[in-house]
């Protein structure tokens, strides 16, 4: 098992009674809960924050070659997707 760290936090009384309720719910504990919704909180930043980083990337890209496909051409291919057909995205084009 990894080592862990201890971090302090400061919650407000009504979110900890809240924790605690749902904790004894759960039949887990607060210190359980909270791990779980930092990783999960953590995964999910982490997440956006690479979706963030290849936008910026793509619409640099775009800036810098002007290819692009037009709404049409992907609402197309993403309907040929839905259908279940195995197709090939369509090509940038100026």
């Amino acid at each position: 098992m990894a080592s862990s760290l201890t971090t302090s936090l400061k919650l407000d009384p009504k979110i900890k009674a809240r924790l605690s309720r749902l904790a004894r719910a759960r039949r887990r504990s607060a210190h359980w809960l909270m791990r779980e919704a930092i990783q999960q909180f953590v995964e999910r930043e982490e997440q956006r924050e690479q979706f963030r980083q290849e936008t910026l990337a793509a619409w640099a890209e775009y800036q810098a070659t002007g290819q692009h496909v037009t709404a049409a051409e992907a609402d197309a291919w993403l309907a040929q997707l839905e259908a279940g057909k195995d197709v090939e995205p369509p090509q940038a084009h100026d």
